[in-house]
């Protein structure tokens, strides 16, 4: 009996360990499946390089914009997409340019081509459309415009009845039109004026050395800043490199704008906080030359100017640290210029205010 038992025993203890090996076998599997499901949630775009010209936009929005009423409309960031993809990001040649957006542009009209089509016959087209989309993605669309001209808006300042957004019975009766195209804004007030040049990349040496990922626009002190894009104030306040800076965020959280240097005591649109919404056109600051102090409130900058900077997030790990997309907006800035949001000054403050408010 007690050999037997002994020999039963020694088989169990072999089917327990089995057990606890194929258990972990189990469970390993398990951890290596999740391990790879995060890593493949993990698979973004981790660099883009925007050399869209400002002739490549200008072309390929018009041909969106003109066909917006056609049987077969024309996507701009599809033509841009596919132009890149022909091109290998290359936009330097006008004519090669030219010539492969007006091939898209007949692929798509004759129904041999499409963004999907696009997508399944090129092999780098999805990048060149989802990095294109995140930098372009909230700039064309629907859109609605107030019907009002500078001189009512004015007189409604000066007798009180200025509409507030707030006011439903006052909102309701503003008159709008409907409008399709371009609903992004430069980020400086129509009728200031300002200087620029194509200065992303170049060195910077305060606080340490390293590339000005932005585009500067010089100009005079108080000129009233807009917000390109509607979105969500992530971050306002000082920072010892930007001075009074605001940064905002488009709903679909691919952009993330970036409005630096902004003007001593009073730097911020009224009433702006962060988590505040704002509108596209809105007056969000006032350019200035405060920064490159540790102390809040100081003008270190020696020339006056806005520092506008557009960063791309694809992942929530790219926002900040040393993953971070910044991309030279120089084209960009050059093609909102088209469309410059006329304010007017609110008597007995430092402050402006838009002229038309528009809706989405």
């Amino acid at each position: 009996m007690i050999v037997h038992y002994k020999k039963w025993l020694k088989i169990g203890i072999i089917c327990e360990v089995l057990l606890l090996a194929l258990g972990g076998i189990w469970i390993g599997n398990q951890k290596l499946q999740q391990v790879n499901s995060n890593t493949a949630k993990k698979d973004f775009i981790k660099w883009v390089d925007f050399n869209v010209t400002l002739s490549a936009l200008e072309k390929a929005y018009t041909y969106d914009v003109e066909s917006y009423k056609e049987k077969v409309p024309l996507d701009w960031i599809t033509l841009l997409a596919y132009t890149a993809t022909k091109t290998g990001g290359d936009f330097s040649n006008s004519k090669t340019v030219s010539k492969e957006m007006e091939n898209a542009v007949e692929q798509i009209k004759s129904g041999k081509g499409s963004n999907e089509l696009f997508k399944k016959e090129y092999k780098n087209y999805s990048y060149f459309y989802e990095s294109y989309s995140a930098v372009l993605g909230g700039l064309v669309g629907n859109y609605q415009l107030e019907e009002t001209t500078l001189e009512e808006k004015q007189n409604q300042m000066v007798s009180g009845s200025a509409v507030d957004t707030k006011d439903k019975k006052k909102e309701s009766s503003k008159k709008w039109t409907k409008q399709y195209g371009l609903k992004g804004f430069s980020p400086l007030a129509k009728g200031f004026d300002y200087s620029d040049y194509d200065d992303f990349g170049v060195s910077r040496s305060y606080g340490y050395k390293r590339r000005h990922l932005g585009h500067d626009m010089m100009g005079q002190i108080g000129t009233p800043v807009i917000a390109v894009e509607s979105g969500t104030v992530e971050a306002m306040g000082w920072n010892q490199y930007g001075g009074w800076r605001v940064g905002i965020r488009s709903f679909d959280k691919k952009r993330y704008y970036y409005y630096a240097h902004l003007r001593q005591n009073v730097p911020f649109g009224n009433g702006l906080e962060e988590g505040s919404v704002v509108t596209a056109g809105d007056v969000i600051g006032y350019l200035g030359h405060t920064g490159y102090s540790k102390n809040e409130n100081v003008n270190n900058i020696d020339t006056p100017h806005l520092h506008f900077g557009l960063q791309l997030i694809f992942d929530e790990s790219q926002k900040e640290g040393n993953n971070e997309i910044w991309v030279d907006c120089y084209a960009l800035v050059q093609f909102l210029r088209r469309n410059r949001s006329e304010t007017m000054k609110v008597e007995g403050t430092k402050h402006w205010t838009r002229v038309r408010d528009m809706k989405e």
